[in-house]
């Protein structure tokens, strides 16, 4: 799985006209899906994003996480982190077709739920506008093929 994780103030999608998602301060997480991933790949990605620790604390230091900077959690799908930049039009065969990526997308946003955070989301597939305040900016790429 692949994720670029943003530190936001805030953040919505909006899907037809119509807001879909909307958090204040917290995390807008924007989910790759590989071939090979898994559940267990999805519980350990989520609960790595979780456990992040790049909230300021009282001394200006990215000390505090999601739980204790009362945050919470918008997930967008985003089959296009697996694109195949080799040539100047980018293919995306690399991403997981939608009988295994919606599962996977499903459980990791079930997994930050079962922590306690709210989670707000996109919809799998849709044309989606996605906007967001980021905060520092803090902009945080995970791949855990790496």
């Amino acid at each position: 799985m692949r994720a670029v994780v943003t530190r936001v103030k805030s953040a919505s999608v909006t899907i037809d006209g119509r807001v879909n998602g909307k958090i204040g301060t917290g995390f807008l997480v924007l989910l790759g899906v590989g071939p090979n991933d898994t559940e267990e790949v999805a519980v350990k990605l989520a609960e790595k994003i979780c456990n992040l620790r790049v909230f300021e604390d009282e001394n200006g230091k990215m000390n505090r996480s999601l739980e204790q900077a009362g945050g919470s959690v918008l997930v967008v799908s985003q089959f296009t982190l697996y694109a195949d930049t080799s040539s100047r039009r980018p293919g995306f065969s690399g991403a997981a077709k939608p009988d295994l990526a919606i599962p996977l997308y499903e459980k990791f946003m079930q997994h930050c739920r079962d922590r306690g955070f709210a989670v707000e989301h996109g919809e799998f597939g849709a044309e989606m506008q996605v906007e967001s305040c980021n905060d520092g900016p803090v902009t945080i790429l995970f791949d855990t093929d790496k």
